[in-house]
C-alpha cells in the first residue's frame, strides 16, 4: 500500500474515533455522576409557618404610683421564619411575626381597668446549633437578640400611652421532626426578656413606667426544606 494513502486512512480512522468518544465525554463532564449526587446534601435554606401562643409575664409599675402593677393580654397568631445553615450544625434563623397586647392596671391602680392598647412587630434573630445524631428528629437550640417595635399605640383610660421601642435578648428551644427529605413538623419554644420604659397620660398627669413583659413565645407548625 501506499504509505501516503496509509497514512490518510490513519488520520480519517482517528479522527472518527475522536467525533464519536465526544459527545460521551461531553455527557461525563456535564452529568453529575451518582457519587456526586449523593454527596451534594440539602438545600441550606429552610422555612417555617407555625401558630404561635404570647404568654407574657404580667409584671411592671407606672412610676410615682406605690403599688402600682401592669398585666397583658396573651394572644396567638402566626409567625414566619427563615433559616440559613452553615453547616450541618450550625444555623442563624429569623423570625417575623406581629401581635397585640391589651395593658390593665393592676395593684393601687387597678380601678384604671383597661390603660390602653398597642402593637408589637418583634423580629428576632438566633444563632442555633442542631443535633443531627437522632434519623428523622432534629432537636436544636439557639440564643440571639430580639428587637421590639410598639406601635398602634391607643389609650383608653390613659388619654395617651407612648412605649418605647426595645432590645431584648432571646433564648431558644424545640425540634424538627422530618417526614422526608424537604417536609417536616416544628414545635418550638423562646423565651424573651423584653421590658420596655413607657409614658402614660392619665387625668391629665403624664407618668413614666416600666413593662415587664419577659414573654414566652410557644409555636408549632410546618417545616419546608429547600
Amino acid at each position: 500500500m501506499n504509505p501516503r494513502h496509509f497514512k490518510l486512512k490513519a488520520i480519517f480512522a482517528a479522527a472518527a474515533l475522536a467525533s464519536a468518544a465526544f459527545p460521551a465525554m461531553s455527557a461525563d463532564l456535564t452529568q453529575p455522576t451518582a457519587a456526586q449526587e449523593a454527596t451534594q446534601g440539602p438545600s441550606p435554606w429552610m422555612i417555617r409557618l407555625r401558630a404561635l401562643g404570647v404568654i407574657t409575664q404580667d409584671s411592671g409599675y407606672v412610676g410615682g404610683v406605690a403599688g402600682s402593677d401592669l398585666s397583658y393580654s396573651d394572644t396567638v397568631v402566626p409567625e414566619f421564619d427563615v433559616t440559613y445553615f452553615f453547616t450541618d450544625n450550625i444555623a442563624a434563623e429569623l423570625i417575623l411575626g406581629t401581635t397585640f397586647a391589651n395593658v390593665t392596671g393592676e395593684g393601687s391602680i387597678d380601678g384604671l381597668g383597661k390603660v390602653g392598647k398597642t402593637w408589637l412587630l418583634p423580629p428576632t434573630v438566633t444563632l442555633q446549633y442542631h443535633f443531627n445524631d437522632f434519623g428523622n428528629f432534629k432537636p436544636y437550640v439557639g440564643a440571639g437578640l430580639n428587637y421590639t417595635i410598639f406601635y398602634n399605640e391607643k389609650g383608653k383610660s390613659a388619654q395617651s400611652l407612648d412605649i418605647d421601642n426595645t432590645f431584648g435578648v432571646a433564648l431558644q428551644a424545640g425540634f424538627d421532626y422530618m417526614f422526608d427529605e424537604h417536609w417536616g413538623l416544628n414545635v418550638d419554644v423562646k423565651k424573651i426578656f423584653l421590658r420596655p420604659d413607657f409614658n402614660v397620660n392619665v387625668g391629665g398627669t403624664d407618668m413614666t413606667g416600666k413593662a415587664k413583659l419577659d414573654p414566652w413565645l410557644i409555636g408549632a407548625g410546618v417545616t419546608y426544606r429547600f
